[in-house]
């Protein structure tokens, strides 16, 4: 009886040490701070700019052709249709409530292959994206998921980044203000260790282990071979665990070119865009590179993120980013975009987090 009373006191005290272990880590990393917390010190200057604004959504004009400037809750259609369309992968929607033989069907007809990307035409965070590598995998996402669907292609070209743009509606010329290199969240298996050791040693996947143990506890006894490289998401966003390098430094002039025609094109005059290339250098030259998302209003500039910048610095580009909106957003309301009402906003962002916990609980 004293050693069980003993040996539970051990447990309790090793499981107290990895708990205060782990608070005291993201403490002193603000990168792993939740939102809210990490953008109340400086909320006051958003709040100022919706004052000057005389409207609490001041940014919905900021892109006059996306639902809500893209602030959230707009569809991916709206996005990939004003994009040139040898830019963008190929597309179809879903809905979810068709028979799997008429998805079958349009999958066919459209000419896709396994594998391929699935992801909800409204959706953020990377939450129900997949790589489908079968039918019988979109048989079970089909059948679970409760929205319409986007099937993608997937894009193999090897280097994934991000580009922060923003333009002056009425300048002929924009900014590149943040380029960066996106690592997807993976483990590299030595031959010994199992998969749970392997994202347990990860200085990223450990704090997600709740997630991990959800998408690949039935593999957690895998030892990985040596070598071989196991994807633990295949989303290449800071929510999702991926790992940035900033590439600030590769900006030169003929990439502001590529970007400035691109927002001539598309009127997008404020946010980021995902891209897959096959070089960074092909895409400074606007080359040989898909647009995987454009992110809106809404989108951080990620740049931000593990790139060693002090938190200071970070609000300091945060700041910055948040002028450039509101500069963009007065021009457009003052030559004709109106500012979404109070109401039809508050509205909407209501229709859009109900939407978004929904999927959460599908995810």
């Amino acid at each position: 009886m004293t050693i069980h009373v003993q040996e539970d006191n051990v447990s309790f005290i090793f499981a107290a040490y990895m708990a205060m272990k782990k608070f005291f880590q993201r403490l002193f990393n603000w990168e792993l701070w939740n939102f809210y917390v990490l953008y109340a010190p400086i909320s006051p200057v958003w709040f100022w700019y919706c004052l000057r604004s005389r409207s609490f959504w001041y940014f919905s004009s900021s892109n006059p052709t996306i639902t809500f400037g893209g602030f959230e809750g707009e569809g991916k259609k709206e996005m990939y249709d004003q994009l040139p369309s040898h830019l963008v992968p190929r597309t179809i929607y879903i809905m979810h409530d068709w028979t799997f033989d008429e998805v079958r069907k349009r999958v066919a007809e459209a000419g896709f292959a396994y594998p391929f990307i699935v992801k909800p035409d409204v959706g953020m965070k990377g939450i129900l994206f997949r790589r489908i590598d079968n039918e019988e995998q979109l048989i079970r996402y089909h059948e679970r998921i409760p929205v319409e669907y986007i099937v993608q292609d997937l894009i193999e070209l090897p280097v994934e980044v991000s580009v922060f743009y923003y333009r002056q509606p009425d300048e002929a010329k924009g900014r590149v203000s943040g380029f960066i290199h996106k690592e997807l969240l993976q483990v590299v298996g030595d031959g010994e260790a199992d998969l749970r050791t392997l994202v347990e040693r990860h200085p990223r996947a450990r704090f997600r282990m709740e997630e991990m143990e959800h998408r690949h506890g039935h593999r957690f006894d895998r030892v990985i071979p040596e070598g071989e490289i196991f994807y633990l998401s295949y989303a290449g966003n800071h929510n999702r665990g991926a790992h940035f390098t900033n590439l600030h430094n590769e900006i030169n002039e003929r990439m502001h070119e590529v970007f400035d025609e691109l927002s001539h094109h598309t009127s997008f005059y404020y946010g980021r865009y995902d891209i897959k290339t096959s070089s960074i250098e092909d895409l400074k030259e606007g080359k040989n590179f898909q647009i995987i998302e454009f992110n809106g209003c809404g989108a951080e500039p990620n740049h931000i993120y593990d790139c060693g910048m002090s938190l200071w610095k970070a609000y300091g580009v945060i700041l910055e980013h948040w002028k450039a909106l509101f500069r963009i957003s007065r021009y457009n309301h003052r030559n004709g975009v109106p500012y979404w009402s109070f109401r039809r906003g508050k509205d909407f962002l209501r229709e859009s987090q109900r939407h978004f916990k929904m999927l959460e609980k599908f995810d």
